[in-house]
């Protein structure tokens, strides 16, 4: 069972949704696997169901799973962590105040965990306050560097760039590219990204030098009646990042 995430020529991985083990084996083949199956633990009713079924999952696709919060949610970062403790994933999503505990229940440095923070409105600045309580509070704004550090300091191996709303936030999204090239670190851009806009994100983080890139594409490639992710679309994602590296 693999720990370490499949990074086309070593650069991008993919991050999607799934919605069932078909969906799934679907999306892994379509992308090579060059991909983290995104299973949200929001669904779940406990830690012992989502681990249950989440370990079907990866070993039905390589382990190539990503466990979520669901929407960013702080309420579930513990939930996050206890699954991840007993699935031990590919991946995991997690809130900036939740890495620390999150890495030392999974007991080694090989899964990526990343770390949310957020737009702040100022270029070079994010906002770390990610937490169920620190949410609630004013907010916790520091210079992206800074953050970056802090997240190490931590045991994560990536920064979750979210909600980005697409391009919105482009200005901030390239100055934090530009931090985590100098800081060595991986860049998880988040919120908004489709087929659009999908290429321009990921050139963004290239040309700024990141080496490793996570591209969260999640609901814009849903099918709404279905709730399964196109395997369609992934082969065109896939496409794109063949053209980019």
């Amino acid at each position: 069972m693999s720990l370490k995430a499949n990074f086309y020529k070593d650069k991008i991985c993919l991050n999607v949704l799934v919605n069932s083990i078909e969906n799934a084996r679907e999306v892994y083949k379509a992308a090579e696997g060059h991909v983290l199956a995104g299973l949200l633990s929001k669904n779940y009713n406990t830690v012992e169901e989502a681990v249950e079924d989440m370990k079907i999952y990866s070993k039905e696709i390589n382990n190539s799973i990503s466990v979520g919060l669901g929407a960013g949610d702080p309420n579930q970062w513990k939930m996050v962590a206890e699954i991840s403790k007993e699935v031990q994933p590919q991946h995991v999503n997690q809130v900036f105040t939740g890495i620390g505990y999150t890495r030392g229940l999974l007991g080694q440095s090989e899964t990526l965990v990343n770390g949310l923070i957020s737009p702040s409105g100022k270029v070079g600045f994010v906002k770390v306050s990610t937490g169920p309580l620190s949410s609630k509070a004013e907010d916790g704004i520091i210079p992206v560097r800074t953050a970056i550090q802090m997240l190490k300091d931590m045991g994560c191996s990536s920064v979750k760039f979210f909600p980005m709303g697409g391009l919105k936030t482009k200005d901030e999204y390239r100055e934090v590219c530009k931090a985590c090239a100098e800081l060595d670190f991986i860049m998880e851009p988040t919120g908004g990204i489709d087929l659009s806009n999908f290429e321009e994100i990921v050139k963004i983080a290239l040309e700024e030098g990141v080496k490793k890139v996570v591209p969260h594409v999640y609901t814009s490639i849903v099918d709404k009646e279905t709730g399964d992710t196109k395997v369609e679309d992934i082969k065109k994602l896939l496409s794109i990042v063949k053209k980019l590296v």
